[in-house]
């Protein structure tokens, strides 16, 4: 059999692999089976295709798969009430533990409650939202800083 030919299963081997395991590694010895297919079919030595694998493999290795996995780890989006954790808001009502409240976030009227429960916001405080519960935003005054307390 051809060394080309050998060159080119290892390549289409490799390249399946690579498809079952998504680890972008597999794909980077696939490359250099091919490239040293490519020299076998022009008549190259086997010590110069073995070299030519080994050097591209190990180049993409080392070069390209930080890339390509940087690529992959997308940030999640998040959707939702979820979404409006991190958020800033302004409370329509005081806010407090035991009375409830109101709050405006992104145009949208939120039941809320103060994240430290002897913290008692007034109206028209701009707010963090630090979580959602259930139908109700968990805020905190923007000026006080956490565990601050206050009245």
């Amino acid at each position: 059999m051809a060394a080309w030919l050998v060159w080119l299963i290892v390549a289409v081997a490799l390249g399946v692999g690579e498809l079952l395991t998504l680890t972008f590694v597999l794909v980077m010895f696939a490359a250099g089976a091919a490239v040293a297919a490519l020299i076998a079919a022009l008549g190259g030595p086997g010590a110069a295709q073995g070299v030519t694998f080994a050097v591209v493999s190990l180049a993409g290795l080392w070069l390209v798969r930080p890339v390509a996995t940087r690529h992959r780890d997308v940030p999640t989006l998040r959707t939702g009430a979820a979404a409006l954790i991190g958020r800033r808001g302004r409370t329509l009502t005081a806010v407090s533990a035991g009375g409830g409240g109101r709050v405006r976030i992104g145009g949208e009227e939120w039941t809320a409650a103060p994240y430290d429960d002897n913290v008692v916001i007034p109206a028209d405080t701009v707010v963090d939202v630090l979580q959602i519960d259930g139908a109700t935003a968990v805020v905190h005054p923007v000026e006080l800083p956490l565990g601050g307390g206050g009245t």
